[in-house]
């Protein structure tokens, strides 16, 4: 098995009865989805509940996967659309501003000097706070922002994953940065 085949080949190989085309696959995507359903719901046991159910969403569709987009975007879309439906499941229903028309991201705030030893403690701070911004913006940034960072996600594929146009995944992802340097660099 090709290690570095692309994840559009490996859903084809796994859709094709290849089991270890899907290790491939999970393997290589388990960390940045699993990190961005954590962060969308904010609870370890909800997010690894979705998380399971992605991926056995994920073997149950495997016959009818077409490679029509990147396969994070169909991965992705998976999740968002699992997401939503635990909100519709919720007394309050799904959040108002759903509504609206290789490193994980914790490492990759700490620049090289915060790495020095001497500075650990300042970058665990920081990263902790970046955490906590995170989780305090409207769910629709904070999904636009995660599909960034942690999955790689382009505006178009965020757009095709929340279903919305190019433009408003754009504002979402833009309000999300603002909105975090704002708030990383409040004392």
């Amino acid at each position: 098995m090709d290690n570095a085949a692309p994840d559009e080949e490996l859903m084809n190989r796994y859709r094709d009865g290849d089991a270890r085309a899907f290790e491939v696959l999970y393997t290589r995507h388990k960390g940045p989805l699993y990190r961005y359903l954590l962060r969308q719901c904010g609870a370890a046991a909800l997010a690894e509940e979705l998380f399971q159910d992605v991926w056995m969403n994920l073997i149950r569709t495997r016959e009818r996967y077409e490679a029509r987009a990147k396969f994070t975007t169909w991965l992705y879309t998976l999740a968002h659309h699992r997401v939503i439906d635990h909100y519709r499941r919720q007394a309050a229903g799904v959040p108002i501003s759903y509504d609206d028309p290789d490193e994980p991201l914790i490492e990759q705030v700490a620049d090289s000097e915060l790495r020095e030893p001497d500075n650990e403690l300042d970058r665990r701070r920081l990263g902790q706070r970046l955490l906590v911004q995170i989780a305090a913006l409207p769910e629709a940034q904070r999904e636009a922002f995660l599909l960034r960072e942690e999955s790689g996600l382009s505006l178009a594929e965020i757009a095709d994953v929340t279903g919305v146009n190019t433009e408003t995944a754009k504002s979402r992802l833009r309000y999300a940065l603002t909105k975090l340097r704002q708030g990383l660099t409040k004392d």
